[in-house]
């Protein structure tokens, strides 16, 4: 018993030791996990507290960039000059004067006052350079900081920070935007991440990770249903050329249609009429005339000659500038007159010096473009109203009065100035949004005619932005009166009443008028709608669909690429390219090369270019003593031929020339090379626009290089590219010659099908240009050579017919002169400048020796006997010009041919001439031994 009650009491202690173990223990995790939450929290606020002091100190970096917005620091001293002169470390031709003269700062003949302002300045210069690293440091710093501790903000910001440095005090490292964009797309599964990882797979940039197609499409797909524009228009474009993936027609629309989308939401969400367009990104190749210069690049000849881009690219050939144009604009503005002043209050507001056709709401030109002033373009327009309309009523909202009666003289700009201003209170830029205000305004232009303010009004009727009064039927008629002017908004407003009621078929006809007028976005937001429609539907036959589905895909592409207020890679890069900086150039192509996988043809056609034109790795001529890198040339030749697949005839044409030159093409025999350069010149030539594949064809026909040997055929093609740009009047008659030289010595030789001197061969290189349809009526002529009928009537516009029509073209006709006549002079502001500081030097000028001879020259102009006679004088001499020149190219060449021998002998040898240098020595005198570097003087010399 008494051995029982002890075991008992043993195994009571025991359980009482159990349980209080038991106890601790939990009181141990308790305290454990209390501590790690307590960890967590402190972690979360320490990330927190590291990721908002390195975004302040961000923003203080690019808020304030050094050497461009700083403000030079006035220093107290006993020097007054020291308050006025500028900083050493800004811009412009002071400031660069200033830093050569630091390097004169020890001379005695400096004055005492500059040598003690550039002691000073220059160590506060890199103090300041010193602080400003120190604070990029320090915010890369608190990033990485931040994203260790777990904050994802942070992570994301420190990728975009070494990818996309905002200045240069931040250093670019690829590898680490890799990994912060990868660990942020795994951790939160954002879609920008996401998109950035795709493109870093898709095109291995700066080789942080090895191409790979695959996972490019993986994270491009998951950036897509994400709802990241880019990444659905990268899929939309990879589908469509079949890039990773077989090609796939209504993929790429279901892709392109999501992206339309969100930029059509976004252009809706702006003021009445939608927001404002952003201007026309241009081609760097387009800036120098094309790819191929002015005169020889289908970019600058033909109907493309006119385009608003090589408009600026002629300007700027000729050393005009932007502010030189704009003073000349300014000065006669403000000296009262009128037509000055209202193309200037138009430049000012469009943002450009030229505008994009289609009316006011189509945009304009980037490569013109300048800072848009509201409040400029407001006191140049209200200064020409003021001369019909003195004074404004108490009340907008009143009945408007007429006053066609008064300022008659001036009536038609002052109708003008009145649509720009309607405009400006309909959509509150630079005035207080008022829709009263734009309806009296638009009222007193359309009572002239005035076609932007009978569009604004019906805009105000149609959405009831005036008191809430909506006029459906008032509003059509506006929209009517301003689409029989070919105004492409108007016809979009009435093509979208259509589009609502579903009248597609009438809708089409109205949204494709707009297009031919130049409505440059929701014209092809709404064809492309019903072509997908058309596209998907099960009972249209699969060509029909197929066909279909085509446009629509490139509308909504045109629309996706159109849309871009959030995100404008194109118009970042231009701008950093324009900083003339190798961080600014590697940063402008690093944005073109995203926007080229995203489709922008732009982007592919500056990428291949700056890649062609880079240090002329690729000009690989008989002159060039090292080959290009092959590397660099297969990118440019894949960037080359997307440009191609998008209608641009001069990329088709370089992708001949790369394979022809051998350039970023595999391994294969020249012949092959040269067949399939021969197919792309082929290709371009078939567009009937490129005299420079015309001429290229010629040649290899002429010489049998990639197809046999026709000097029929190269006669054709040579007289061909004459047809098509004749420009090149002179390279093609300098071909014929030798063309015909070497015909008659194939003749004399025994050969056959050689050019006959004595038959021509019209029929063999006849052109279609050379007979034109003699149906085709030119100069208002009928076929017969007669004067075209007087008796026919003239036609109305095609449109639905309303009451009031007739009269509304009978006014339009009679009172429309002067404003149609101004619409053609604005067409080109800089040209019309020209001619009218010709006029007044001219009319105003003194008549001096110069002018004589001017004079003289004008008289002699006329005279055909001399004019022909200088003719074959110039083209003789231009003739003898091309031989010296070819002749010193030849000369040239075999120079540069021979010092490639013999370095590569001297390479090949270097081994035994290093054994045998005693030796080499004694036999060679006074030559260096090799590795001297005075032995290449003596090479060159001999």
């Amino acid at each position: 018993m008494q051995h029982k009650t002890r075991n008992m009491r043993k195994a009571s202690l025991a359980t009482f030791c159990v349980v209080a173990l038991a106890a601790w223990a939990s009181a141990n995790d308790a305290s454990g996990t209390r501590n790690e939450v307590l960890e967590t929290a402190d972690s979360a606020m320490e990330a927190s507290r590291a990721y908002k002091q390195a975004v302040s100190t961000l923003a203080t970096l690019t808020a304030l960039p050094p050497m461009q917005s700083e403000e030079p620091s006035h220093h107290s001293s006993g020097y007054p000059l020291s308050s006025f002169l500028p900083s050493i470390q800004g811009q412009g031709p002071i400031a660069s004067a200033m830093r050569i003269l630091v390097k004169l700062k020890s001379h005695s003949w400096l004055p005492r006052v500059v040598t003690d302002y550039l002691g000073r300045e220059l160590p506060n210069g890199r103090r300041r350079e010193e602080e400003f690293k120190g604070k990029a440091v320090k915010v890369i710093d608190l990033l990485q900081h931040a994203a260790e501790l777990g904050n994802t903000d942070a992570l994301y910001t420190l990728g975009q920070v070494s990818l996309f440095p905002p200045n240069a005090y931040f250093p670019t490292d690829p590898a680490m935007a890799y990994q912060s964009f990868d660990t942020h797309a795994h951790l939160t599964g954002n879609a920008s991440s996401q998109a950035l990882v795709g493109f870093f797979h898709s095109t291995g940039y700066h080789s942080v990770v090895p191409p790979d197609q695959a996972k490019a499409q993986l994270y491009l797909t998951f950036a897509a249903h994400g709802g990241h524009k880019g990444a659905q228009m990268a899929l939309g474009y990879r589908y469509w050329s079949g890039i990773g993936v077989t090609e796939n027609c209504i993929a790429a629309l279901d892709w392109y249609e999501d992206a339309a989308e969100q930029a059509m939401a976004k252009f809706l969400s702006g003021p009445p009429g939608g927001r404002t367009l952003p201007l026309l990104p241009p081609r760097l190749s387009d800036l120098v005339g094309g790819v191929y210069g002015p005169g020889a690049s289908v970019a600058s000849t033909g109907l493309n000659a006119g385009r608003a881009v090589i408009k600026t690219a002629n300007a700027r050939a000729a050393g005009e500038t932007w502010e030189d144009l704009l003073e000349y604009y300014l000065f006669n503005a403000d000296r009262g007159e009128i037509d000055f002043a209202y193309r200037l209050g138009k430049i000012f507001y469009q943002g450009s010096i030229y505008g994009a056709p289609g009316g006011v709401a189509s945009g304009g030109d980037g490569a013109s473009a300048i800072p848009r002033d509201f409040h400029r373009a407001r006191y140049y327009f209200l200064r020409i109203a003021r001369q019909v309309w003195p004074r404004d009523p108490a009340n907008p909202r009143q009945p408007h009065v007429s006053t066609k009666e008064e300022g008659q003289a001036q009536v038609g700009y002052a109708s003008l100035a009145a649509g720009y201003l309607g405009r400006m209170y309909l959509r509150g830029e630079g005035v207080k949004q008022d829709p009263a205000m734009a309806k009296m305004w638009f009222e007193r232009g359309a009572e002239y005619g005035e076609k932007e303010c009978h569009n604004g009004l019906g805009i105000i009727w149609r959405d009831g932005l005036v008191d809430g009064k909506k006029d459906l039927k008032r509003a059509m008629s506006h929209f009517a009166t301003a689409a029989t002017q070919e105004l492409a908004e108007a016809q979009v407003n009435i093509g979208k009443y259509h589009y609502e009621r579903g009248d597609l078929k009438l809708a089409t006809a109205y949204f494709e008028t707009a297009l031919r007028q130049g409505s440059p976005f929701e014209a092809y937001y709404y064809l492309a709608d019903i072509q997908a429609r058309q596209a998907r539907a099960t009972m249209v036959p699969p060509e029909i669909a197929g066909s279909s589905c085509a446009i629509a895909v490139s509308f909504y592409k045109l629309v996706a690429e159109r849309g871009t207020w959030d995100d404008n890679l194109l118009k970042d890069a231009e701008g950093t390219w324009n900083l003339g900086t190798e961080r600014g150039s590697e940063m402008a192509m690093l944005r073109w090369w995203i926007a080229a996988e995203r489709g922008y043809e732009v982007a592919q056609n500056n990428l291949a270019y700056i890649l062609d034109q880079d240090k002329s790795i690729l000009r690989f001529t008989r002159f060039a003593p090292y080959s290009p890198s092959n590397d660099t040339a297969r990118l440019a030749l894949t960037q080359w031929i997307r440009s191609a697949a998008q209608r641009n005839v001069d990329a088709l044409v370089k992708v001949g020339d790369y394979y022809y030159h051998g350039l970023g093409v595999p391994d294969e025999p020249e012949s092959v090379r040269w067949e399939k350069a021969a197919g792309y010149y082929q290709s371009a030539a078939d567009t009937m626009m490129s005299a420079q594949a015309m001429w290229n064809l010629g040649w290899m026909y002429e010489n049998g290089i990639g197809v046999p040997q026709d000097f029929h055929l190269a006669k054709r093609h040579y007289d061909l590219a004459y047809d098509t740009n004749d420009e090149a009047y002179l390279p093609v008659l300098l071909s014929l010659i030798k063309l015909h030289a070497r015909s008659f010595w194939h003749t004399l030789m025994g050969g056959e099908n050689g050019l006959s001197f004595w038959e021509g061969d019209e029929e063999a290189g006849a052109s279609y240009y050379d007979h034109p349809d003699p149906r085709e009526i030119d100069g208002g002529q009928d076929p017969s050579g007669g004067q075209a009928s007087l008796e026919e009537p003239e036609e109305f516009d095609e449109g639905p017919w309303y009451l009031g029509k007739a009269r509304d073209e009978f006014n339009r006709r009679k009172l429309g002169r002067g404003q149609e006549r101004a619409g053609r002079e604005e067409e080109d502001p800089v040209q019309w400048a020209r001619e009218r500081r010709q006029a007044e030097a001219d009319r105003d000028g003194d008549f001096g020796p110069e002018d004589y001879f001017e004079g003289a020259m004008r008289g002699n102009r006329y005279r055909e006997g001399e004019e022909d006679y200088d003719d074959f004088a110039e083209t003789m001499l231009l003739i003898a010009l091309c031989l010296l020149v070819s002749m010193l190219l030849y000369v040239r060449g075999r120079w540069v041919e021979r010092l490639r021998r013999e370095e590569q002998q001297r390479r090949q040898g270097q081994g035994q001439e290093q054994g045998n240098a005693p030796q080499a020595q004694q036999q060679q005198g006074v030559f260096p031994p090799p590795g001297d570097p005075a032995r290449e003087d003596w090479a060159i010399l001999r």
